[in-house]
């Protein structure tokens, strides 16, 4: 299962489109609703989460995903819950994935140390140790990270390649139509 936390003022793009990618390629994605089932993103589009964080267990956990947005960022960041799961699949080295300011939470926890990462640009210093990338999304051992939404299909597809697999993440780009 792959757990999609939202906090309001998320950035709805770098969040629903790697939910959908990876439903498309079969994968159990669960969008999290932080505080509240109904979170309004920073383009103020309400979206309604399929749990609420208190009903989240580490139960087949595989991923985390943090999507960015202001002030998303910074109500994930002060989410008890959020930095709970985090730490969970750190310490079980799951999949940590996060895009545009959302991997400066991961550099906050000394997550990034030594590992290839990218961020919306303005947050580099926030990537504590990070070697940075210039792609628009990496992978380096657990940690995913995504430049922003622009890179949302590039960050969803690599999760998909690393959670399914090359073979299904391909087959899905190219029945999404994707170069």
């Amino acid at each position: 299962m792959v757990y999609v936390f939202l906090a309001d003022g998320f950035e709805e793009t770098e969040a629903l489109v790697p939910v959908d990618i990876l439903r498309r390629c079969g994968v159990d994605v669960v969008t999290v609703g932080v505080g509240k089932k109904t979170v309004t993103s920073s383009h103020k589009i309400p979206v309604i989460a399929d749990i609420t964080d208190t009903q989240a267990t580490t139960g087949n956990l595989h991923a985390v995903i943090l999507p960015g947005g202001m002030p998303g960022t910074l109500n994930l960041e002060k989410s008890e819950i959020v930095q709970g799961f985090i730490d969970y699949a750190s310490e079980n080295d799951l999949y940590i994935c996060a895009i545009c300011a959302a991997p400066s939470i991961l550099g906050h926890k000394n997550l990034l140390n030594n590992k290839d990462a990218v961020c919306f640009p303005g947050f580099e210093k926030d990537l504590y140790g990070a070697k940075l990338s210039s792609k628009f999304a990496v992978a380096d051992g657990n940690i995913i990270t995504a430049k922003g939404a622009g890179a949302a299909m590039e960050f969803g597809f690599l999760i998909a390649a690393k959670l399914c697999g090359e073979d299904i993440a391909n087959k899905t780009r190219k029945s999404m139509q994707c170069p």
